[in-house]
């Protein structure tokens, strides 16, 4: 499946002739119809319009993509910022001492998503490792550049280490995950040190990053790639200027400093996600960094992060291995 496809489809259900309970509001399905008539290549249309879609319609969509979301028991919603889109679910393990946090990035093409999405069995997962597990919304394309994204989740990090004592938490012992887009952003802050430093983290502070099956690390060239199947979502993203491009390039951030451990995960059968993954490997590896690519076999993009934290699943046991081996 390819990125956003999990919404692709929702859209595409939404737009089509689908039970009541599946439709979204009349006038997100007006918006859609609109910019892609019923027809060949709606899917393809979809992927080029989402980003044009009113604000409105987008968070109809990332309301009905998390509906069935279950928010584990302990689960909190906190604010790191005064914009409704920043917010974190946060819970930790029942454990009379501190402990490591795991902050969690949703995707969505930058431009849709929530925080409800990541959720899954993650948090129940992680919490019985003894890890806290906080998911993070952030502002999204087009009320925000990128740029603020990445700084809300720098942000988010900020904030939660400043309410370490009283949640619980070990300040100095984060990881940052994150899926798709997420995982973009999770690589940009990681590796950019502007982020964190604006934010007043020090960067030792995020022991280490977990990537699932981002393709955007280096922007330019994904931008360029012929094919590009998403290249709606990163025009409304990136735009066309190539210095901006490259400066939210984490491949281009790959010189020290950087977050000293990194799991890069891409879907084995997506071309792209595991040629980006591996060039962003190579170039923190040169760098000093320590950084590991593991394909995940027999998945597809939605899957691999619907499926984390299940029992007997593959990328969970290497993620499992990943915390269990940080210094």
């Amino acid at each position: 499946m390819k990125p956003a496809s999990a919404i692709l489809a929702l859209l595409a259900a939404a737009a089509a002739t689908a039970g009541a309970q599946q439709r979204l509001p009349q006038e997100c399905r007006a918006e859609i119809v609109a910019l892609c008539p019923m027809g060949g290549g709606l899917r393809d249309c979809v992927r080029a319009a989402l980003p044009k879609l009113s604000e409105n319609c987008r968070k109809a969509i990332s309301d009905r993509a998390g509906a069935n979301a279950v928010r584990p028991e302990g689960m909190t919603e906190l604010a790191y910022g005064s914009d409704p889109k920043q917010r974190i679910d946060f819970v930790r393990p029942v454990l009379n001492r501190t402990v490591p946090l795991i902050v969690h990035i949703h995707g969505g093409g930058w431009s849709i998503g929530d925080k409800t999405h990541a959720i899954g069995a993650k948090a129940a997962h992680f919490n019985g490792l003894g890890w806290a597990f906080a998911s993070v919304n952030y502002r999204l394309v087009p009320a925000a550049t990128v740029e603020q994204q990445a700084g809300d989740v720098a942000s988010a990090v900020a904030y939660l280490r400043a309410h370490a004592i009283e949640r619980g938490l070990d300040p100095d012992r984060i990881v940052l995950m994150g899926h798709s887009a997420g995982a973009h952003l999770a690589a940009l802050v990681a590796s950019d040190p502007a982020y964190f430093k604006a934010a007043g983290v020090p960067m030792a502070a995020v022991r280490g990053v977990v990537l699932l099956d981002g393709a955007g690390y280096n922007v330019t060239q994904q931008m360029a790639r012929p094919g590009n199947m998403v290249s709606g979502m990163y025009d409304a993203a990136f735009g066309r200027d190539p210095r901006r491009q490259a400066a939210l390039s984490p491949t281009r951030h790959a010189a020290a400093p950087n977050v000293a451990d990194w799991l890069i995960m891409p879907v084995a059968t997506r071309r792209d996600s595991t040629a980006q993954s591996s060039a962003l490997a190579a170039a923190l590896t040169r760098a000093g960094t320590r950084a590991t690519v593991v394909p995940v076999p027999d998945t597809n993009h939605a899957a691999l992060n619907r499926q984390l934290g299940v029992a007997g699943d593959f990328a969970t046991g290497r993620v499992d291995a990943f915390l269990a081996g940080l210094r």
